[in-house]
């Protein structure tokens, strides 16, 4: 897949996104308004608020697709981890307004006897929801893009919050009122374990986190299976939005000529970039095989 079709993909699948929960916010907000659900109509507001992730999300987008330049030599891709922050406390902040407002309520006693149309919204919101986040996972997990995977969370997020809005609202509607108030309760701790989630892996990659050590392995073993190449003396690999960037230090016979040892190493970057798309660059030093020498490294 080359680089433009990966983020015209991206962008299809956000755009859809965005335009599905336009139509369920709307849908939402009348049913809880109507309905006599603060339930729905308080997740009406969580997809008001979803706007903001998707919206950052469609900018990061656009940003991470400019090729690199003079002054970002390394790309723009760190654009879509900064937007997976943001998505990451829109969730955050999500699951903590549901767990204050099922407090508040149940500490005063307000409760509602809802109508079917609220049953109505919260059912078919899980549905859509649950697809979306599908949908959205299948595709970002393909393109490895952490703005992507943070807004599939999101609508996970969102199909988990409408689990416990039609549990409370079908409870509120046979009687049972402060059920409403207490599922969103329960739910919002999911809520809250989603977003740490989202931002322990958007804070990973913009503090230059590791690669998983299995793509590190099979990476080494792909280099040292080129001719020449005696050993793979260091590897690092970082994630730059959609794209990985790899460091390699590998060992050749040291009576190698410059020309011989370089196209060595322009065998096993394109080796790499054969095997794996999702490698944006790959940076080669060549050591000496066999002979004592010490790495320069300040960090």
């Amino acid at each position: 897949m080359q680089r433009n079709e990966r983020f015209d993909s991206a962008d299809r699948i956000i755009k859809i996104g965005f335009w599905v929960n336009a139509l369920l916010m709307i849908f939402k907000l009348a049913a809880g308004y109507w309905g006599h659900s603060d339930a729905v109509f308080a997740d009406g507001i969580e997809s008001a608020c979803d706007f903001v992730a998707i919206f950052a999300t469609m900018v990061a987008l656009k940003l991470g697709r400019q090729p690199f330049d003079a002054n970002h030599p390394y790309g723009h891709g760190r654009a879509e981890s900064l937007a997976a922050l943001l998505v990451s406390l829109v969730i955050a902040t999500t699951g903590a307004w549901i767990l204050y407002d099922s407090v508040i309520s149940i500490i005063h006693g307000e409760f509602k006897s809802p109508g079917w149309v609220a049953v109505v919204a919260a059912a078919a919101t899980i549905a859509i929801k649950e697809w979306l986040y599908r949908f959205s996972t299948n595709t970002g997990k393909k393109l490895e893009s952490p703005a992507l995977l943070a807004i599939a969370k999101d609508h996970r997020k969102d199909a988990v919050t409408s689990v416990s809005t039609l549990i409370g609202v079908i409870g509120a509607f046979f009687g049972l009122g402060i059920m409403d108030p207490l599922a969103a309760g329960v739910t919002s701790f999911f809520i809250l374990h989603i977003g740490y989630q989202t931002f322990r892996e958007a804070a990973h990659d913009l503090m230059d986190g590791t690669a998983p050590a299995d793509f590190v392995d099979a990476l080494q073993l792909l280099a040292e299976s080129v001719e020449n190449v005696e050993h793979v003396h260091e590897m690092r690999a970082r994630r730059s939005g959609q794209y990985m960037i790899v460091d390699l230090k590998l060992e050749m016979d040291p009576n190698m000529t410059v020309k011989q040892s370089h196209d060595v190493a322009t065998n096993v970057k394109k080796l790499i970039f054969d095997k794996y798309p999702g490698v944006g660059d790959v940076m080669i030093h060549i050591n000496p095989h066999d002979e004592e020498h010490e790495d320069l490294i300040r960090l």
